[in-house]
């Protein structure tokens, strides 16, 4: 039952280099919550997060960070020994989904095909590329596309690569070289152990980058994706699997690359996202739309998940 007593920590911002995004999740969720008659207290976390929500004393937190700390198992092992309860997966599931290598050990034993390639350390580019041309280098654990490369047979960041050429490797020690898959950019929403469709992405130009997510008018979302009927199930299928075998719990959203000229054998899961975006521009709520589910309806359904 929804009371005015029952109360609630948005947790946001944090350091991440998704902060941003965060600030615009959690103000819309926050803002949600009032609106269904919950008390909220809305904290942007600082290294001092353990005593603000100590001092706040929640019934519930409402995880909106992306990034590390807050999508990694940190804040989730620390609210667990707090014996707070919060929104969305758990530590073992946030420590495995955010590790692009480590989701692939979980999955794929299990018939969820996804790209294959290693991890390979950054330094070692400036010497050859570690797979052929064209190959993707992206951060084992990082979302929303940052720090992702696509480096092309035309030597768009030389042959090998340039040591002052700008670009992940500069920022990460490791990189995960995966081949390029071309074809289309397709994701899916699980809340609820529901699938609720599939939205096919288009960037108005370059990939589904940062920017290409977040700024308005730089990405066409097709909701529901005009894609036959097999692999839109397909999608649903291998997005609702990957949720239950890492156990998330609320919202994930499962990225997708289809080679559209290879049919279903060419669907390969990308990555699970356990915190997926709230912003006004986010996938999730977009989804939740097209079943009719409002934004305030899908958040009131996150928090009497975490509460049950």
């Amino acid at each position: 039952m929804v009371s005015a007593q029952l109360h609630i920590l948005v947790l946001m911002g944090g350091w991440s280099a998704e902060r941003e995004v965060s600030l615009m999740s959690g103000a819309g969720v926050a803002d949600a919550l009032e609106s269904l008659g919950y008390r909220v207290t809305r904290l942007d976390m600082g290294h001092d997060v353990a005593v603000r929500i100590a001092e706040a004393k929640p019934v519930l937190v409402f995880n909106a960070l992306h990034g590390t700390p807050g999508e990694d198992g940190s804040v989730q092992g620390m609210l667990d020994l707090m014996g707070i309860k919060y929104t969305h997966s758990g530590m073992v599931t946030s420590v495995i989904a955010v590790d692009k290598q480590l989701t692939k050990q979980a999955l794929v034993p299990h018939g969820i095909r996804m790209p294959g390639g290693h991890v390979v350390k950054s330094e070692s580019l400036y010497a050859g590329d570690p797979l052929a041309r064209p190959y993707v280098l992206k951060p084992v654990n990082e979302g929303s596309s940052v720090g992702v490369a696509i480096v092309t047979a035309e030597g768009n960041y030389g042959e090998p690569i340039g040591r002052d050429v700008r670009g992940p490797w500069q920022e990460f020690e490791e990189l995960l070289a995966e081949p390029f898959i071309r074809g289309r950019e397709l994701t899916t929403a699980v809340m609820g152990g529901r699938a609720m469709g599939v939205t096919e992405l288009k960037p108005k130009s370059g990939f589904y980058d940062y920017d290409a997510k977040y700024t308005e008018g730089l990405t066409e979302h097709v909701c529901p994706a005009n894609v036959p009927p097999a692999i839109a199930e397909a999608c649903m299928e291998m997005a609702l699997k990957a949720h239950r075998l890492l156990g998330c719990k609320g919202a994930s959203r499962s990225d997708f690359r289809w080679d559209d000229e290879k049919g279903v054998e060419g669907l390969y899961l990308l990555e699970v996202n356990t915190q997926p975006g709230m912003t006004p521009l986010s996938l999730v709520p977009e989804q939740a739309r097209s079943i009719g589910m409002s934004y305030a309806e899908l958040v009131d359904a996150m928090v009497k998940e975490a509460l049950a």
